[in-house]
């Protein structure tokens, strides 16, 4: 071998070759390049990654590297087209079959996937599961499957489908085709779940941390629509937001009710015409400031980065849930806020519905746990996120700095004698009533109800009229939480269960959390470090950047973000390039989207 072979310079890495041309990135992000190598090899992997960490990329780059076309699994249209279409703006041949398409449309498609023009072919797990379609994609080179939301497999899930029990079928048609499985959230026992369920071969686990710095966490109780309007209009009377409610109902009234306060909120749930829903969801997605009020009908798998808030006006029904939902915020890195306002009603409805259904003991039990996770979470006196990633068994030793049990540590007092009398209410009430009820006796309210039932006689009739009833409301929240009482009935009523002996006879302390008036958020959180804001003349370039990829985005009918995202524009803003080889080192631009939008940004950008 000649001394002028040695001395040649290696071939570059293609894989780092199309993260750069094709996605505009000069690196990757923790354990991309891990998954991205193993699908290469062949091999199966699982990924938990959280929202915005960067899953997409794990099997859209092998898709282009690896010979053939990659099947993407995905749960919802809007989110098909969302990915497909932000990735015809890199310049990738991608496609997705659903429903919503014309017969020539989808035949289209077809004819292209057939013929291998296509890297990436996005099916909803239904159609995947057809005959024809299996039967097509037995005569086309496919290069791997991805299955998209796989936690949707878990029968003990939130987002449970019961279609993707079916998708083991992929392993017994392609036993040869590699296959990458990705949620952003699932604990040890939702993992081996998705292993069992769609017949992983021996997959590599990759586990992300659950850790989003940028999410500020506030947890607050009965505080209710007033609170949310005090949270919405002083840290975010600009900016796009979700709002989750438990109902329809309370959906629609609430986003009356911030409709007719001058922020511009609209309803979505699954009860509204499907053209209607599709408009809304467009609207958020294409609209800079929209708040989309919603029930859990809204949301996985949405790509918006540029979320400000995610509030929830209700209890989330788990941890995961919690965790999924909130994790709709802040997508881009930058600061954004998970705020929770839940009451004792959503206690004793939760506790109600598990009770009453008709599920599994075992079920059952698994519900109950998750309530008790949840509940937990709100109650807790500690640090939020050392809370929530210790649920994802990822210990933390320090507390975040940026949460509202951070930034605003709660009283705790020893709350022995309210627990004593709210517990010895109960018991001399008949251990029948609710909480309302139960409340008025303790405060003295001398109602005609209570004289019929006689309980203005009894012993604890007026023993707490010093106790307010937000305070008291709280004291029995906590209780239930503690396990120190239960709910019954249909409606509503507490007992006491076996561990209230012990405090009602004084043989066991009880320490309650008094939690502080609605803080309003400290704006530098001790941890979390923003990006430097942009200088005035820089900011007044950013909005004259923002501005043009409106337009282009409107001509285009596609939302602004999936043009370039907000950070990128701030990297122009603020770098201020004057050629197309600068703008190219930007992030987040890529050799296609140089071609296609390079000179008018940076025209754009010199008209000042």
């Amino acid at each position: 071998m000649s001394t002028a072979a040695l001395a040649a310079p290696a071939p570059p890495d293609p894989t780092q070759r199309l993260l750069a041309e094709v996605f505009g990135h000069g690196e990757f992000r923790p354990h991309q390049r891990e998954i991205i190598d193993v699908l290469m090899s062949g091999d199966d992997a699982l990924v938990v990654m959280p929202t915005g960490g960067g899953k997409s990329l794990c099997f859209q780059l092998p898709a282009l590297l690896r010979a053939g076309c990659a099947i993407v699994v995905s749960p919802l249209v809007a989110l098909m087209e969302d990915q497909v279409g932000a990735l015809r703006q890199f310049g990738v041949n991608a496609a997705c079959l659903h429903s919503a398409l014309t017969t020539a449309e989808r035949n289209a498609i077809e004819r292209d996937f057939a013929s291998g023009t296509l890297d990436l072919l996005y099916v909803a797990p239904e159609r995947l599961l057809t005959a024809p379609c299996l039967a097509l994609l037995q005569h086309t080179e496919l290069a791997l499957f991805a299955i998209d939301e796989a936690h949707c497999v878990s029968r003990w899930g939130h987002d449970f489908r019961p279609e993707y029990l079916e998708l083991a079928v992929l392993r017994q048609h392609f036993p040869g085709v590699p296959c990458i499985a990705l949620t952003a959230t699932a604990d040890p026992r939702t993992r081996d779940e998705i292993v069992d369920a769609l017949a992983l071969n021996a997959p590599q686990r990759f586990v992300a941390s659950f850790d989003r710095p940028n999410l500020h966490y506030a947890i607050h109780s009965d505080g209710g629509r007033d609170a949310l309007w005090h949270f919405i209009s002083s840290r975010h009377p600009n900016g796009a937001g979700i709002v989750y409610c438990p109902t329809r109902r309370k959906v629609e009234e609430t986003a009356d009710w911030l409709t007719a306060r001058g922020r511009r909120a609209l309803p979505y749930h699954a009860g509204m015409e499907p053209d209607v829903r599709r408009e809304h969801q467009r609207i958020f997605q294409h609209e800079a400031d929209a708040v989309i009020v919603a029930t859990i009908a809204f949301g996985m798998g949405i790509d918006k980065p540029d979320v400000r808030f995610v509030a929830h006006l209700g209890l989330p029904s788990s941890i995961e849930a919690y965790y999924q939902e909130t994790g709709r915020a802040g997508r881009d890195g930058e600061p954004a806020d998970a705020w929770l306002s839940y009451g004792l009603r959503d206690v004793t409805r939760f506790r109600q519905w598990i009770e009453e259904s008709t599920l599994a003991d075992e079920r059952k039990r698994i519900e109950r746990q998750k309530l008790e996770a949840i509940l937990g979470l709100c109650e807790s006196g500690q640090c939020r996120r050392r809370a929530l990633l210790n649920y994802f068994g990822e210990q933390r030793n320090k507390d975040c700095g940026n949460c509202d049990n951070c930034v605003n540590p709660p009283a705790l007092i020893d709350g022995t004698e309210l627990a004593q009398k709210a517990l010895s209410c109960i018991y001399r009430t008949g251990q029948r009533f609710g909480v309302n009820y139960l409340i008025d006796v303790l405060r003295g309210r001398d109602s005609e109800r209570l004289q019929r039932f006689g309980h203005h006689r009894l012993s604890t009739f007026g023993i707490g009229s010093a106790v307010t009833m937000v305070e008291w409301r709280s004291v029995y929240r906590q209780l239930l939480v503690a396990g120190l009482a239960t709910v019954e009935g249909e409606h509503g009523g507490l007992r006491l269960t076996a561990e209230s002996r012990a405090v009602l006879r004084g043989e066991r302390n009880i320490e309650l959390r008094r939690a502080p008036p609605t803080p309003v958020r400290s704006s530098t959180p001790r941890t979390f470090k923003p990006r430097e804001p942009l200088e005035p003349a820089r900011q007044a370039d950013f909005e004259r950047l923002r501005a043009r990829r409106l337009e282009l985005a409107r001509e285009q009918g596609v939302p602004p973000y999936i043009i370039f995202h907000d950070s990128t524009l701030t990297e122009i803003a603020r770098q201020r390039p004057g050629s197309l080889a600068e703008l190219a080192d930007i992030p987040g631009i890529g050799k296609n989207k140089l071609e296609r939008y390079g000179d008018i940004f940076l025209a754009t950008l010199a008209a000042d």
